[in-house]
């Protein structure tokens, strides 16, 4: 080989060495460097000017949910397509995750998206979805995390208390910063013209079909609901907290306070189910079913009804629900109401609406059994210390005279 041509090799060698360190540089601005301050910089116009530090319970937990994986199911990022915008809510902006480092976005979404994980379940539940998630979804993939717990849901240790005190993070930011963060990042986009960045500004911010909302309106569902039908949807969807019989006693009710209703104790109009289905009951574990049609949703009303006959009412003594009314007036109406329908002047104060006394009435023995003990996890307290045994007797049967089959329908 000619000097020349060595001469020729080595500054080949010379110029794709220098070329492909440039390439390298290149693309380390191109796709990292420039991509960051151009994602900074929206940051800063379109996010609050102060976003709430994780608390140590809950950066403990952040570990947690990178330490089990949990990234690798469920993402954190709520994409700009119409499918994830109805079946999360609005998507992600990039201030929403600023303080996110390392990232946890996920890349597969075996399970649901968690972007807006806080508020949608309470605590109770997450804790036991954890334990043993088919005890509350049969169908469910995700592994249990009993090593998070002393061997039953309703003692979590203190890594399990801090993984929900994370996912109660999720979504908080952008909820805290309210229509004034809302109005402000949408003016920092500029972006009127771009139909794919206004989804983010446009529909609820959490549209999960779980989420109870505090509320009674509920589409009308038909009339006749099929039982049959009914009967398999409450096996598959509601037998996990309510029961196979519907008495309360489901695999997961163990770890939910208020404990799951024994609706075979109670009776209720028609309506009133329908509202729970649809809306849920906010501050317990009771999920909306806001994602079923309304013809699954009446199919689930008939099963409901199926599992508790009324019973015949004895015909009561002279003077007694006179009794009971005047205790009520005395004791009750502050969160039941005048008419009974949960709308007193301190229901909204509470953190669970009153019970609706018109639309649901329980057996005498439960009514009674209630106003004893109270419901433990609710703000009904016992009235054994407030009233004599003959009260308590009477205003039992005043609140289930209170009962219109018919009630229930949104007010």
């Amino acid at each position: 080989m000619s000097v020349g041509t060595g001469r020729v090799l080595r500054m080949a060698y010379l110029v794709a060495s220098v070329a492909g360190v440039g390439f390298f540089a290149l693309s380390v601005v191109l796709l990292g460097y420039w991509p960051k301050q151009v994602l900074d910089a929206q940051t800063r116009a379109m996010g609050p000017e102060f976003v709430l530090e994780l608390t140590p319970s809950a950066t403990r937990g952040r570990a947690v949910y990178a330490r089990e994986g949990c990234a690798y199911c469920h993402t954190q990022q709520i994409r700009y397509l119409a499918s994830d915008h109805a079946r999360f809510g609005a998507p992600t902006l990039a201030w929403e995750t600023r303080r996110d480092y390392p990232h946890l976005w996920g890349t597969r979404r075996i399970g649901p998206d968690l972007s807006r994980a806080a508020g949608t379940r309470p605590d109770d539940w997450q804790l036991a979805h954890l334990f043993a998630p088919r005890a509350l979804v049969a169908q469910s993939v995700m592994p249990a995390y009993t090593s998070l717990f002393d061997g039953a849901p309703d003692r979590p240790r203190q890594e399990a208390r801090d993984l929900v005190a994370y996912l109660n993070t999720l979504g908080r930011a952008r909820e805290l910063a309210g229509a004034e963060g809302e109005s402000r990042a949408q003016q920092a986009c500029n972006c009127a013209d771009d139909e794919m960045a206004q989804m983010a500004f446009h529909g609820s911010l959490n549209t999960h079909p779980a989420q109870a909302r505090r509320t009674r309106e509920a589409p009308m569902l038909p009339d006749a609901g099929d039982l049959p039908r009914g009967q398999r949807l409450y096996a598959a969807r509601c037998a996990s907290c309510h029961g196979p019989r519907g008495e309360g006693d489901g695999p997961g009710a163990v770890a939910l306070l208020p404990a799951p209703t024994n609706v075979t104790e109670h009776e209720y109009a028609s309506a009133r189910i329908g509202a729970a289905l649809w809306n849920g009951v906010a501050g317990t574990a009771m999920p909306a079913w806001r994602d079923y049609s309304p013809e699954d949703l009446a199919a689930l009303v008939a099963a409901v009804r199926a599992l508790s006959a009324p019973g015949t009412e004895a015909e009561l003594p002279a003077g007694l629900l006179e009794r009971g009314r005047q205790t009520y007036r005395e004791h009750c109406v502050q969160c039941h109401g005048e008419r009974g329908d949960g709308a007193g002047p301190a229901a909204a104060e509470l953190t669970i609406a009153p019970a609706d006394l018109t639309s649901g009435r329980a057996t005498l023995a439960r009514t009674v059994a209630t106003l004893r003990s109270g419901i433990p996890g609710t703000p009904m307290a016992p009235w054994t210390a407030r009233l004599a045994n003959a009260d308590l007797i009477a205003v039992a049967h005043y609140v289930r005279s209170l009962y219109e089959p018919a009630a229930g329908a949104a007010r």
